[in-house]
C-alpha cells in the first residue's frame, strides 16, 4: 500500500485536531478518549498515534490552535488602531471575550493548566497572545506612556490579571462586564 502524501498526512492531522477540539470543548479532556477521537475523525488509533505521541500531545496541539485563534482575534480587533494605549484596551477586551467564548472556555480556562501544567501552558501563552501584549507594552514604553514601568514585568502581570479575570468571569456565571471593569482600571493604572 502506498504511503500517504505529505498533503494527505497534513489533512489527516488537521482533521484529528479539529475533531479533538470539538470533543474537548464539549466533554473536557477527561471526558474523551483517543478511540472516540479516532472514530469521529474517521481514522484508526494508529493514525492518531502516528501524528501524536499521546492524548496530552494531541491536547497541546488543540490548545495551540485555540490560542492562535485567540491571538488572531486580538490582532483583527486592533488592526486599524494606531494608538498603543487604545490598542491595549481593545486587545485586552478581545482577549477576554475570546476566552469566554463557548468554543474556547473549557480548553483555555479549565483543562489547559490541569492537563499540561503551568510551565507548558505559559510557553503556549507566551507564543501567542503574550507576544502581542509585550509588543503593545513596548510601544507604550517607547512613547513614555507606561508610567516608568518595565514592559516585560507589565506584560507578565497584566497577562496574569487578564487570565484570572477570564477564569473569574467564567466561574461567576460569565460576568464579562464586571471582569472588564476591573481590567480597565488596571490598564488605566499601567498605561497613559
Amino acid at each position: 500500500m502506498p504511503r500517504a502524501s505529505r498533503a494527505e498526512s497534513e489533512r489527516t492531522r488537521a482533521r484529528i485536531v479539529d475533531v479533538a477540539r470539538t470533543a474537548f470543548t464539549a466533554h473536557g479532556y477527561q471526558g474523551v478518549g483517543l478511540e472516540r477521537i479516532a472514530r469521529d475523525a474517521g481514522v484508526t488509533r494508529g493514525a492518531v498515534y502516528h501524528h501524536f505521541a499521546d492524548k496530552e500531545a494531541l491536547f497541546a496541539a488543540v490548545l495551540d490552535g485555540v490560542q492562535a485563534s485567540v491571538a488572531e482575534r486580538i490582532v483583527a480587533a486592533t488592526a486599524d488602531v494606531s494608538d498603543p494605549r487604545r490598542s491595549l484596551e481593545i486587545g485586552s477586551r478581545a482577549f477576554l471575550e475570546a476566552c469566554l467564548a463557548d468554543a474556547n472556555r473549557r480548553i483555555l480556562l479549565v483543562d489547559a493548566v490541569a492537563v499540561l501544567g503551568w510551565d507548558v501552558w505559559r510557553e503556549h501563552d507566551a507564543r501567542h497572545g503574550g507576544r502581542t501584549l509585550t509588543h503593545v507594552l513596548g510601544q507604550l514604553a517607547d512613547a513614555d506612556r507606561l508610567r516608568g514601568l518595565d514592559p516585560a514585568a507589565a506584560a507578565v502581570l497584566l497577562s496574569g490579571a487578564m487570565n484570572e479575570a477570564a477564569v473569574w468571569a467564567a466561574t461567576a456565571g460569565g460576568d464579562l462586564e464586571a471582569a472588564w471593569a476591573v481590567l480597565e482600571r488596571l490598564i488605566d493604572a499601567v498605561a497613559e
